[in-house]
């Protein structure tokens, strides 16, 4: 009989030629348990999902409870179902006045897709102008906001009407004009290698929005619920979206995401005609009632309040010669250590001493760091000195 590896590689479409192949039995906290017993510490936390850690209390019990009341009943917004509408209001309580509407969709992607028609559909315009170098997902609508495209090219043409600027490059706000409907864009880039705002950027770029027509959207899908040290990124950078974009971490392991923006922005979209957004699976109970107790977790708790002692933490710890720049908000961190064939062999070599960390889409040069919010000081210890051990080996000469 094939084992269980065989039957993967066989029979699961495969991504990429270098799948890690860790065959996962078990998680807890912030360790991954293989089915030789051998722990991970999971520095990456499901490219920032498990905000919490792996299998949190509170989300499991909830999860639990949800299972026992009812699964699916029926295409999102038309049934009345209390995990949705707790989730929407706690997450309305906890945003700008404004962002009091939401549309739960499966997953980040899907929450981009939702947005960009929202846009052109509140606006009349087509269109929608989006960063170099950064993600929103890789449905067709939300690859086409992908650029540079090395990772799109085999799959064009995508979407017409997507325009691109640079982060950060106050010159390039001025191709936002009465034609755009939108500008898509993160608060902190992430795939980029974890690139900032500088210079008010953000803030200069509400006011072309609002003053061209054209609708601000934050995609906090990687940066929001508490990574950063505030509950959403935008509360610490001077700028409000029209439209926000979440996921990742909002289902505390679940599948869930959603865009928000204002009562009267959604409701172009059951308006002429009606059903014009609709998901079968978006808004699904347990999801739902996972992301609500992990939402509660966070705002009871404020436990993104001490992100930034644990991000001081590790940049204390990872100090080398090899390290070039280590850049962060929160706890997202790209630690630069070099070019792709060297960056490789350290992740190989911490993953083989039990610590999981990975690169960027667009960064191939550092490390990724984004690990449970709940990380102890002990394990953050223990994964700095894995990750110097590693660079120091592969540095040497």
């Amino acid at each position: 009989m094939s084992t269980l590896r065989q039957q993967f590689l066989q029979h699961l479409a495969q991504t990429s030629d270098i799948p890690m192949l860790l065959e996962i039995e078990r998680a807890e906290g912030s360790f991954l348990y293989d089915t030789t017993g051998k722990r991970y510490l999971d520095l990456i936390a499901g490219i920032s999902v498990s905000v919490l850690g792996h299998r949190h209390p509170d989300v499991v019990d909830a999860v639990k409870s949800q299972t026992d009341r009812y699964l699916h009943t029926l295409v999102y917004g038309e049934y009345v179902l209390s995990s949705q509408v707790e989730l929407a209001s706690l997450l309305a309580a906890h945003l700008p006045p404004h962002l009091n509407c939401v549309y739960f969709t499966n997953s980040g992607s899907e929450a981009t897709e939702g947005a960009m028609k929202l846009a052109k559909r509140y606006t009349g315009r087509a269109e929608i102008i989006a960063c170099r170098e950064a993600y929103h997902g890789s449905t067709q609508g939300a690859a086409s906001l992908m650029s540079p495209s090395f990772f799109t090219q085999g799959y064009h043409p995508l979407l017409p009407g997507i325009r691109h600027i640079n982060f950060n490059e106050e010159a390039d706000l001025e191709k936002i004009g009465p034609q755009t409907a939108c500008v898509i864009i993160e608060p902190v880039q992430a795939e980029a290698g974890v690139r900032l705002p500088q210079n008010a950027y953000l803030k200069k770029l509400r006011k072309r929005c609002t003053d061209m027509g054209s609708l601000l959207i934050f995609d906090e899908i990687q940066v929001g619920y508490g990574r950063t040290g505030s509950l959403w990124a935008f509360e610490q950078l001077g700028a409000t979206p029209d439209v926000l974009l979440l996921a990742k971490g909002m289902g505390g392991g679940m599948p869930i995401g959603a865009f928000i923006g204002s009562k009267e922005l959604m409701q172009v979209l059951g308006q002429e005609p009606p059903l014009g957004h609709i998901t079968t699976f978006g808004g699904h109970p347990v999801s739902c009632a996972a992301a609500l107790a992990t939402l509660r977790f966070l705002t009871e708790t404020k436990c993104w309040g001490n992100v930034r002692e644990k991000e001081t933490l590790f940049r204390k710890l990872l100090v080398h010669p090899a390290i070039q720049e280590v850049r962060s908000a929160g706890l997202l961190m790209a630690v630069e250590v070099g070019e792709f064939p060297l960056l490789s062999k350290i992740i190989g070599e911490c993953v083989a001493n039990g610590v999981i960390t990975d690169w960027f889409l667009f960064n191939e040069r550092s490390l990724r760091i984004a690990p449970p919010l709940t990380i102890s000081e002990e394990e953050i210890r223990m994964a700095c000195e894995v990750i110097v051990t590693a660079i120091d080996k592969f540095s040497a000469g």
